[in-house]
């Protein structure tokens, strides 16, 4: 009788714990939960002081030994090489025509591109980083902005009908800063576009594809050995082509007519662009667009004996 007792007794505890399993279960899985928000808003928060402090470790930092509001660039000593990180970036306009190269012109140093852009169009920050200047100068960049990046570059965008940022503020690469005008020494609206290492105007074509609307590599490493040549066949590449005569249509669209080009014959004046991918050659890259090599080194002054690099742009009709 005893142990009938203790065998109903047993079986009637082995079936309120099963019973209450499930329950004590859920109570854990609730208790859980909040935990389980607070790690992600953890790990949320560890994330973004990691992006800070790698973003406050960089190259700009030891490239600049202070922060001046009062002058657009101020030229300091050039290190001999340095590697500019193009990775995280966003074209600051989507118009695709250069209308003025670097470098030389109407016997004064041209010292940025200017890309066709219309008053009202939007401008953005080339990468992230730090409004150093927002000011107005009636005789050259009109209304115009500078700011430092975290790779090390300065970027300065003039002639703007409106700044949209203040001086000392953060910006992330791809923010609106400002709209397109023709303020300042301007002829007519664009974007007069520079890029600047330690003061020191650099060609933006060697970092900036406007016509691909991309840049030309992960990134630029600056020598002051071969700059004034790179710069040269990156004028050659992806600097201005045409004479003008545009539409919106030519401006923001992927292929570029030059309505007014001298290369232009007939009605077969559309200008194409090949981007070299990795193990290219110029014989590889005119089999594929079915043109010789010879078409291809006369279009982009270039020898047949030149190396062509992942990245680089080459005209091809």
């Amino acid at each position: 009788m005893n142990l009938k007792r203790l065998i109903k007794a047993l079986a009637i505890a082995s079936l309120f714990t099963i019973s209450t399993t499930p329950v004590m279960g859920q109570d854990l899985l609730a208790r859980q939960a909040p935990v389980d928000r607070r790690m992600k808003t953890v790990d949320t928060i560890m994330l973004r002081s990691i992006t800070v402090r790698e973003e406050q470790e960089s190259p700009a930092a030891d490239l600049y030994e202070n922060w001046d509001n009062k002058y657009a660039h101020r030229a300091t000593a050039l290190p001999d090489h340095f590697n500019i990180d193009l990775r995280h970036f966003c074209m600051p306009t989507t118009s695709r025509v250069v209308t003025s190269n670097f470098g030389s012109r109407w016997g004064r140093q041209h010292k940025g591109l200017d890309i066709k852009v219309y008053i009202g169009d939007t401008i953005r920050a080339a990468f992230s980083g730090k409004v150093r200047i927002v000011r107005y100068e009636g005789g050259g960049y009109g209304k115009y902005i500078v700011i430092r990046h975290n790779n090390g570059l300065e970027t300065i965008y003039g002639h703007l009908s409106k700044q949209l940022v203040e001086e000392n503020q953060e910006v992330r690469a791809g923010e609106v800063i400002g709209l397109g005008g023709n303020t300042g020494r301007s002829t007519g609206s664009h974007l007069h576009f520079e890029t600047r290492l330690c003061g020191v105007a650099l060609n933006p074509a060697l970092m900036f594809d406007f016509r691909e609307q991309d840049v030309t590599g992960d990134y630029y490493a600056f020598d002051k050995n071969t700059y004034d040549r790179e710069s040269a066949e990156a004028t050659e590449l992806r600097g201005k082509q045409g004479s003008g005569g545009y539409t919106r249509n030519d401006v923001y669209s992927k292929s570029v007519v030059n309505v007014n080009s001298d290369n232009a014959s007939g009605l077969d004046n559309q200008v194409l662009y090949h981007k070299v991918k990795s193990g290219e050659t110029l014989e590889s890259i005119a089999r594929k667009r079915g043109v010789t090599v010879d078409k291809i080194c006369r279009l982009n002054h270039i020898r047949k004996t030149m190396r062509v690099r992942p990245g680089q742009i080459l005209r091809y009709s």
